[in-house]
């Protein structure tokens, strides 16, 4: 009886510490930024192309891994000319260095819904660390028995510090700023 006991007991304790892995719903997804310009206004942009995956042994996602891609040559910004120019060596050089990686190294539940990621971005042929501060806004079935969870991230990076180094002064400031605000808009999917 004791041992039928114990084998109960680790099965229910290997279900509750299951590893649980999750795909990106792209389609549900959005890798957006934003740069000042002329210290007067904004300019948005967003990628096109992107991928990520995330598990997770605790229910809450407080032990989340977390790694996600991005396809540089999807950039954009509602402007041909400047979507080459961002593609260049000036900015992310593309051709050379054709994805940012991000890989996260820890998902920490702050308060509430509320998360503090931290992880290594690469752009170019820089690694350096950063935070985002995340919103766990849930999770539910879909219409077709999908099991989906979604995430808002914010953060900010100085462009410069990753060879994004194009820049014109004018009389009173810079043509672009060298702080860049992201937003990603994650959904992912429960893998079967």
């Amino acid at each position: 009886m004791k041992l039928k006991s114990l084998m109960v007991a680790l099965a229910l304790s290997s279900a509750a510490f299951a590893q649980t892995n999750w795909k990106l719903d792209n389609a549900h997804s959005s890798v957006k930024f934003s740069v000042e310009h002329l210290m007067v206004s904004e300019t948005d942009g967003n990628f096109k192309g992107f991928d990520g995956t995330l598990s997770s042994k605790n229910a809450d996602f407080s032990d989340a891994e977390i790694s996600f891609t991005v396809d540089v040559k999807t950039i954009n910004t509602d402007n041909e000319m400047r979507d080459k120019h961002l593609q260049g060596d000036d900015f992310f050089n593309s051709e050379k260095f054709p994805q940012i990686k991000f890989k996260g190294t820890s998902f920490k539940k702050v308060s509430g819904n509320k998360y503090l990621l931290e992880g290594d971005l690469t752009i170019r042929d820089v690694t350096k660390k950063v935070k985002f501060d995340v919103v766990y806004r849930g999770m539910q079935k879909d219409p077709y028995g999908n099991t989906k969870a979604g995430f808002k991230a914010t953060g900010s990076i100085k462009r410069l510090e990753y060879g994004l180094k194009w820049n014109v002064m004018t009389e009173a400031a810079a043509v672009v700023a060298d702080e860049v605000n992201i937003v990603i808009n994650l959904e992912y999917a429960q893998a079967k």
